[in-house]
């Protein structure tokens, strides 16, 4: 499945609850997967990063389906089209 075709059916699915729930509660749900996946990779748990992996994309494609945002396409635009490495500070 495209992450475009995903993003449509997280919102399909989920877009009237998200819209009541309101952007800064995806926001939150998102800070607080966002942590449990930080603890899953301080553990080194493999198989907890690829669930809290998906909780957080999950959360993503919500906060972009909320603000009508084509993740895909900005992906794209952001880290395929231009150097990423010009914006960080990288180890190499």
């Amino acid at each position: 499945m495209e992450l475009a075709e995903l993003a449509k059916k997280v919102s399909e699915k989920y877009s009237e609850t998200d819209k009541k729930s309101g952007p800064l509660f995806l926001l939150a749900v998102f800070f607080e997967e966002a942590g449990e996946l930080a603890e899953a990779v301080r553990k080194g748990n493999t198989e907890e990063v690829r669930e809290e992996l998906a909780d957080c994309l999950f959360m993503v494609l919500s906060l972009a389906n909320y603000y009508g945002v084509d993740v895909e396409e900005r992906l794209v635009e952001k880290y395929l089209r231009d150097d990423p490495s010009s914006r960080w500070d990288l180890p190499f």
